[in-house]
């Protein structure tokens, strides 16, 4: 079992936060490993909708869809995929720190099989520097745009 949680503080509100991050239309821009990203549901993400991904994690390229089984706009996203090597459960929730700043976290759990399952204790590692600087190049994107 994977289970790796990252968090970072941006000083954004949380529904600006949220509205960007819970978009999967975004990913690309703030996901390193995030090539390309296809609606194969109706936008914009609401529960049961799925997203098909093309992602580059750890020198393999993975294509995957997500369902989205938990959603509550400006506080949670769930989704979740059992396809490939790596079925994965992907958790974001936001929160207000302090006036006009957002707690955010990432959490990606999951159960490796084949291959994938040997390698665990490495994609743990893995997952947790990539979300750090995925949530760094949120945070980055985010301070750029102007103020609403």
């Amino acid at each position: 079992m994977v289970d790796v949680t990252t968090a970072i503080t941006i000083e954004r509100p949380a529904d600006e936060v949220a509205a960007y991050a819970a978009d999967p239309a975004n990913a690309p821009a703030w996901y390193a490993s995030i090539r390309s990203v296809e609606w194969r549901t109706p936008p914009p993400a609401a529960l049961g909708s799925q997203v098909a991904f093309v992602a580059r994690f750890l020198g393999r390229t993975l294509t995957y869809t997500y369902e989205v089984v938990d959603f509550a706009p400006g506080e949670r996203l769930v989704m979740r995929t059992a396809e490939g090597p790596f079925p994965m459960e992907t958790t974001y929730t936001w929160g207000p720190a302090k006036p006009g700043t957002t707690d955010m976290t990432l959490r990606n759990r999951g159960e490796p099989r084949g291959f994938s399952k040997l390698m665990a204790p490495f994609m743990g590692f893995a997952m947790r520097r990539a979300n750090n600087k995925n949530l760094r190049r949120l945070k980055a994107i985010l301070a750029a745009r102007p103020t609403a």
